[in-house]
C-alpha cells in the first residue's frame, strides 16, 4: 500500500514566519574579490593560507560578476569536499529565492524519509461483493500519489480485474484521491503556473492529467473515466458512470500496480527539473512520515530532517517542493551544506549524484558548459525563474558549490553565463591536479 507500516509518524509544523534576511551590500568586481577573501578568513582559514588562495578566489569572484546581475543580490560559496575548508564565499548567508534549487531539499527529504527503494502503489478496491462474474457494488480506483502513473498501468489494472473473473460491475467507478489534500498548486505560486509549470496536484492522476487535447483540472475524475473505458475494453461492463469517492476501510483489494523505485523518480525530478514530481514527492513525505498528504506536512518532516543533519536553516523559508513559490528562500551556505551532507552519506550519495544533470551532457545542463574541463565533470541542479537563477552541485569529487542570483527581474542569460564561468574555474582547478 502507499503507507509503509514500518515508517513512524514524525515532524513538527514548519516555522514559516522566520524573517527573511536581506543584506544590501553594494559591490563592484574588485571589491567582490576582496570580500571573498575576507569571508574566507571569517570562516576560519588562516591568513597566510587565505593569501595563498587569493588568485583562485579572485578568478572565482571575477567569474561570478555579470552585467545586469546585482552583486548585492548574489550569493555563492565553495566547499572543499576533501578538507572541509570553505574556499570562497560571497554573501553566503544572504536569504535568496532558490528557484529549482529547492528541489535539492525535496530530494534529501524524500530519500531520507521514504528510502530509495520506496514505491508508490495504485489500487483497485471493491465496495460490495462478487457474485459469480458480477461485482455487486462500486469499484474504486485509489491513488497514493504516483506522479508517473500511465495509461498502460491503468489498462493493466483493468486486465487484473477481468482476470479475477469479473465481467460485470453493477455500480460505478469511483476515483479516490484522498491520500493527498485537494490543493492543486503550491503556496505562493503565480496563477499562470497552474497547469503550465505543473499539472494539477492530486493523489490520483494518470498521464500527468493530459487527455491528449488539454490538461485536466479534475485529474481523479479523469482517471476514473479512463479506468471505466479500459474495463470495457477488457471485457468488463460497468452499469454506472464515473465519479469521485473515497474507499471504505472494508473495501476489498482487487488489483494493484506500483511505480518505479523512488531513486528513479528522484532522478527524473532533478535531471529534468520536474516541478510536478517535486510537489507530489513532498506530499508523499507528509502522507507517509507526517500528519497527512499536504505540502505543509511534508515540509514539517523536511525541516526536522534538515535540522537534525546540521544544515543551517537561518534565512531559509520553504513553502513548496519545487521552488516555484515566490515565498521560498535559501542561503548558499544552507544549500552547499546540504549537498555536502548528502555527499558524505554513503547511503544517499549513490542516488543523489546520478540525479544531478551533467554539464554539457544531460537534462537541464545539456546545453551548458559543453567545453572541457567542466563538461562531464560538473554535476549540478539548475534553477530559473524571472527573479531567480541558481546552480548548486559538485565539481568532480573535490568541490561542492552553490550560487544564487536574484533580481527584479534577473538577467537569466547573464546569470547562467556567470555560473558557467564560475564552475569552469573550479573544473580547471580539479583538472590541474588530476
Amino acid at each position: 500500500m502507499g503507507r509503509p507500516a514500518h515508517l513512524p509518524n514524525s515532524g513538527d509544523p514548519p516555522d514559516l514566519t522566520f524573517p527573511v534576511l536581506v543584506e544590501k551590500w553594494k559591490t563592484v568586481p574588485l571589491r567582490l574579490a576582496a570580500t571573498a577573501v575576507a569571508i574566507v578568513a571569517f570562516f576560519g582559514v588562516p591568513a597566510a593560507q587565505a593569501g595563498s588562495r587569493s588568485a583562485f578566489q579572485t578568478h572565482l569572484a571575477r567569474a561570478l560578476h555579470a552585467r545586469h546581475v546585482s552583486p548585492g543580490r548574489t550569493g555563492a560559496i565553495v566547499f572543499d569536499l576533501q578538507t572541509g575548508d570553505t574556499l570562497f564565499a560571497h554573501n553566503p548567508r544572504l536569504s535568496l529565492r532558490p528557484a529549482s534549487n529547492e528541489k535539492l531539499a525535496t530530494t534529501y527529504a524524500a530519500l531520507s524519509a521514504l528510502g530509495p527503494s520506496f514505491r508508490v502503489e495504485t489500487d483497485v478496491l471493491g465496495e460490495g461483493q462478487q457474485s459469480g462474474t458480477t461485482w455487486q457494488g462500486d469499484l474504486v480506483l485509489k491513488g497514493y500519489g504516483d506522479p508517473a502513473l500511465s495509461f498502460a498501468q491503468v489498462k493493466l489494472l483493468a486486465r487484473q480485474v477481468a482476470a479475477a473473473g469479473i465481467r460485470h460491475v453493477s455500480g460505478r467507478i469511483l476515483g479516490d484521491e484522498s491520500w493527498f489534500d485537494t490543493r492543486r498548486t503550491g503556496l505562493g505560486w503565480k496563477p499562470e503556473f497552474y497547469l503550465h509549470e505543473s499539472p494539477a496536484l492530486s493523489a490520483l492522476i494518470v498521464n500527468r492529467g493530459w487527455t491528449g487535447r488539454y490538461e485536466t483540472a479534475r485529474p481523479a475524475l479523469m482517471a476514473a473515466q479512463v479506468f471505466r473505458r479500459d474495463l470495457r475494453r477488457a471485457g468488463v461492463s460497468v452499469h454506472g458512470g464515473a465519479a469521485l469517492g473515497v474507499a471504505s476501510a472494508q473495501a476489498a483489494p482487487l488489483a494493484a500496480v506500483q511505480s518505479a523505485r523512488l531513486g528513479t523518480l528522484i532522478r527524473h525530478m532533478d535531471v529534468f527539473s520536474d516541478n510536478f514530481y517535486a510537489e507530489m514527492l513532498l506530499k508523499q513525505v507528509g502522507a507517509v512520515q507526517g500528519t497527512g498528504g499536504s505540502a505543509s506536512a511534508g515540509l514539517a518532516v523536511e525541516r526536522r530532517l534538515l535540522s537534525a543533519a546540521g544544515v543551517p536553516l537561518a534565512g531559509v523559508r520553504m513553502v513548496d517542493g519545487s521552488g516555484l513559490s515566490l515565498l521560498d528562500r535559501w542561503t548558499p551556505l544552507g544549500l552547499a551544506t546540504l549537498l555536502r551532507t548528502m555527499w558524505e552519506d554513503v547511503d544517499l550519495r549513490p542516488y543523489l549524484v546520478p540525479a544531478l544533470p551533467i554539464a554539457g551532457e544531460t537534462g537541464t545542463l545539456r546545453h551548458r558548459m559543453r567545453k572541457a574541463p567542466a563538461r562531464g565533470l560538473v554535476r549540478a541542479k539548475t534553477g530559473t525563474t524571472n527573479n531567480a537563477s541558481s546552480l548548486s552541485g559538485f565539481v568532480g569529487d573535490r568541490y561542492a558549490f552553490s550560487i544564487l542570483e536574484n533580481g527584479s527581474p534577473v538577467s537569466a542569460l547573464n546569470a547562467e553565463l556567470s555560473q558557467n564561468r564560475f564552475a569552469q574555474v573550479l573544473a580547471r582547478a580539479v583538472a590541474s591536479t588530476s
